[in-house]
């Protein structure tokens, strides 16, 4: 029997829809708070498969979240983008006039800002999840308080959505990942995509010729995230995310990083989304 997908948030949050479209809309799900309690249910076995936010088109990077995955040694086995549309949502009997504060997940809030500069009087609450003030707004009948969370959290729980596609950049993606304690995929003729680890020597052009063994080895460069190492000030390791045609061009290129680069690890490897 397969077990369930562990999320951050709860069912009606964007991770929750993630995991309706890779898996299928009947998936049951573990609903965590924190992303550190999602690892937490794949090392002790309670899924095998998790579902992460690593990065917003508008926000960019979850750092946290790549050191997380590096940290624990997991595979990232797949990859969904999201459209994220926030609506803005209150009990049934609400308008906006009504609305005193608005809770929501931090990156929410941040991506919806210039929305509540004509609502000078709502105050902005950070909260650990966007559904879940949903949930509570409705099964506590709260007034005066709305969230920012999906159209479907707003169904879920019946709430009445007071605006829609309120964040300040129309199109707005997130892109998660799908996360394994390993990566036992045997075949990888589907396999168009990887994310890598390294750390370089803190010497003149040494990022720029790893980069150039990727030009040579047909990889296209599409994500490079930097990352401070805390034990050794100055010294950074690197993630990042190739394309490519051929998985000969990518395993060549593996063999030369290896070679070339300290703490060289895989992180992924998988089928890109975009393609």
């Amino acid at each position: 029997m397969k077990k369930p997908i562990a999320i951050q948030g709860i069912k009606g949050s964007f991770h929750h829809e993630v995991v309706q479209h890779y898996f299928n809309a009947e998936t049951d799900v573990v609903e965590c708070m924190t992303f550190d309690s999602v690892i937490d249910t794949l090392l002790e076995g309670q899924t095998d498969e998790i579902v992460m936010a690593l990065e917003n088109s508008i926000a960019g990077s979850i750092i946290p979240n790549y050191a997380l995955i590096d940290s624990h040694n997991l595979s990232i086995v797949g990859e969904w983008y999201l459209d994220i549309q926030h609506s803005l949502m209150a009990l049934a009997e609400q308008s906006i006039e009504d609305i005193l504060e608005v809770h929501s997940h931090p990156m929410a809030l941040l991506q919806c800002k210039l929305f509540f500069r004509d609502y000078p009087h709502i105050k902005l609450v950070e909260a650990k999840d966007t559904a879940d003030v949903a949930k509570q707004i409705s099964e506590q009948h709260i007034k005066g308080i709305a969230a920012i969370a999906s159209k479907n959290a707003a169904q879920l729980y019946g709430l009445n959505v007071l605006a829609e596609s309120i964040q300040t950049i129309k199109h707005n993606e997130t892109r998660f990942v799908i996360v394994r304690r390993e990566n036992n995929q045997t075949d990888n003729s589907h396999i168009n995509k990887a994310s890598l680890k390294f750390e370089l020597d803190h010497k003149r052009g040494s990022l720029a010729a790893l980069l150039n063994v990727l030009s040579d080895c047909k990889l296209n460069l599409t994500k490079i995230q930097s990352l401070p190492k805390i034990d050794t000030p100055w010294k950074y390791a690197f993630f990042v995310d190739v394309t490519f045609v051929d998985y000969k061009d990518y395993d060549k290129a593996k063999s030369i990083i290896s070679l070339m680069a300290e703490n060289f690890k895989i992180l992924g490897e998988y089928k890109n989304a975009r393609l």
